[in-house]
């Protein structure tokens, strides 16, 4: 397995070896680079270098702690997958997005990308995906985490939305397509409005990086109840000096007046944006695969708010809060703002012969 964090000055001296903890997003990721860098020279060295990777987490998907599913963290020298911790978002998120992409690219010669998502599938939808509780009750879905606890042998869900889970949309858009799973189409456009009501439930129209909901009991018949989502503030914000001497009704509306929870947040870990382009992706997605013009309103919004809030005189910044009316701004602009932002808010407001998704993989 390679080495995912190169030390240059150990390798000089030493041969280095795949890390102990290693993630699968790095490791498991290189699938479409590698495979296009072999069909465009002809040297099938590349494809062949990511295809062992492949065949690794292949023959582990029936065997990790939640079967389907490959944990945050694996062992890439003894080739093992035992950490407990599961999650679409950071740290594995491109591992599951590339698997229909690369299908794509391959043009279904091999059936082993097309099975790998199967599989994992139906893991998704019991341990990671769930319908939060929010006022007026709106029908989305967000993806969180999971964790397996070893002793008790029992999977505890982790409701934490993340940016970076907001690609999940269209990797389930094109999956319902690709591999003919029509009743998913619908999983995936409840996904991507997940994405579009956490940026319109902020002040700033911009969704933060992290935060934490309420999940549903039951996601057929789930209603506001405010009681549960002050609770779940009471859980999940302990006493500070601050507030140590206040009762409990008051300490949750300290919580929530001081870290701006509008109504079924019970957190916001991290109210950052740092120009993701995850959102508007699925969005971009969802709007080729159905021609819903509800989709490029909903776009238009998110990059008005975008634009007024992070445009600076020579491009645009993160920005620290989206939780306030005027977040200030980093000194700082990803590489993924110009390589995919853009390019998904420009290609959603085009004709979609212009880089159609039969032609091309994104």
């Amino acid at each position: 397995m390679p080495v995912t964090r190169w030390h240059w000055k150990e390798a000089a001296a030493r041969k280095q070896e795949g890390g102990e903890n290693t993630l699968i997003a790095e490791i498991g990721s290189l699938t479409l680079e590698f495979t296009r860098l072999s069909q465009l020279t002809g040297d099938s060295k590349y494809y062949d270098a990511i295809q062992r990777i492949t065949n690794v987490f292949e023959d582990s998907q029936s065997r990790t702690l939640l079967p389907g599913l490959w944990p945050v963290l694996m062992n890439a020298r003894s080739m093992t997958f035992h950490d407990s911790f599961f999650t679409l978002g950071g740290m594995a998120d491109s591992l599951y997005e590339y698997f229909p992409k690369q299908h794509m690219l391959l043009g279904g010669l091999t059936q082993q990308y097309k099975e790998m998502y199967e599989r994992a599938v139906p893991a998704m939808k019991e341990f990671l995906i769930f319908r939060p509780m929010l006022p007026n009750d709106p029908n989305i879905l967000i993806s969180g985490n999971a964790r397996y606890d070893e002793s008790s042998h029992k999977t505890r869900r982790d409701p934490q939305g993340q940016h970076l889970a907001c690609f999940t949309g269209g990797m389930m858009g094109i999956g319902a397509k690709l591999f003919d799973r029509p009743d998913e189409l619908d999983l995936a456009r409840k996904l991507a409005d997940g994405c579009i009501w956490a940026y319109n439930s902020m002040v700033t129209g911009i969704m933060p990086e992290t935060f934490h909901m309420v999940p549903c009991d039951d996601a057929a018949n789930c209603s506001w109840d405010e009681k549960k989502w002050h609770k779940a503030i009471e859980m999940r914000h302990e006493n500070t000096e601050v507030t140590k001497s206040i009762s409990t009704a008051e300490l949750i509306q300290h919580t929530i007046q001081a870290k701006r929870l509008p109504p079924g947040y019970s957190d916001i870990g991290d109210p950052r944006y740092i120009l993701r382009p995850e959102a508007i992706e699925s969005i971009f997605i969802l709007y080729r695969l159905t021609g819903d013009q509800a989709l490029q309103d909903a776009a238009w919004k998110m990059f008005q708010a975008i634009e007024k809030n992070t445009r600076t005189d020579l491009a645009n910044a993160a920005i620290q809060d989206v939780t306030m009316d005027k977040p200030e701004k980093e000194n700082r602009m990803e590489s993924f703002w110009l390589a995919e932002t853009l390019k998904y808010f420009y290609l959603i407001f085009s004709t979609p012969d212009v880089v159609s998704l039969d032609d091309y993989v994104l």
